[in-house]
């Protein structure tokens, strides 16, 4: 079995608008273990996002190649790589993205709807998710009811809802006060421990103190340490 969760060679990636041409990344490549907890840091605009959306297959590198373990995602088509987000890769984002007039049960068990569960299996297994982060009694709780911390409580929920084995988080403690940070980064730090591959993409200088790896970019390149 591959070690790898990640992997990128030579990863390219140039937006255009117009007669503009952007590059975002030049050339990365990199190797993300599985099991590991792994920080991207650097200053903003220089392209860590635009990497992990590359890592998440959310966008196609101009040139490079994107390996999730063994597999290179690059000749998949479309609704291939649809499947593949579904059943590997939770995305965990800084502005929660719940639907706002679905109750925190009917949020996480809607990213179950294309499964192979039935509705009482889907519905049981966002029960289950919402006990493991902390949110038992938040059921039936829509998300104007729920304080920033929770509601990105039920968003990483809603990413374990298809029991992926990698997580991508882009900066999910950027809106949260200090204490609901604590209170994520906890959620975390446990699915870590239950050997989750987690990718966050932070500008926090804490939070990447924790990670076992991290990766630097700035100008869209790697900076080694």
């Amino acid at each position: 079995m591959n070690k790898l969760a990640l992997r990128t060679e030579g990863l390219h990636k140039t937006y255009q608008r117009g007669r503009i041409k952007t590059q975002a990344l030049r050339g990365v490549s990199l190797a993300i273990p599985r099991g590991t907890f792994c920080c991207i840091v650097g200053p903003s605009g220089h392209g860590k996002s635009t990497l992990m959306h590359m890592l998440g297959a959310l966008d196609r590198p101009t040139a490079g190649q994107v390996f999730i373990e063994d597999q290179d995602i690059g000749s998949l088509s479309s609704s291939a790589l649809a499947a593949l987000r579904a059943r590997r890769i939770g995305f965990v984002f800084q502005f929660f993205n719940l639907l706002p007039n679905l109750t925190a049960l009917e949020n996480v068990t809607a990213a179950m709807m294309f499964s192979n569960r039935e509705k009482a299996q889907r519905a049981g297994r966002a029960r289950e998710l919402l006990d493991l982060v902390g949110l038992s009694d938040k059921y039936k709780a829509r998300p104007n009811e729920l304080s920033g911390g929770q509601q990105q409580r039920v968003a990483i929920a809603r990413a374990l809802a298809n029991e992926p084995d990698i997580l991508l988080m882009d900066e999910p403690t950027g809106n949260l006060d200090s204490e609901a940070e604590a209170e994520v980064m906890a959620n975390i730090e446990q699915l870590h421990q239950q050997g989750k591959t987690i990718v966050i993409v932070t500008h926090s200088a804490e939070i990447a103190a924790r990670a076992q790896q991290v990766i630097r970019v700035k100008d869209g390149v790697l900076v080694k340490e």
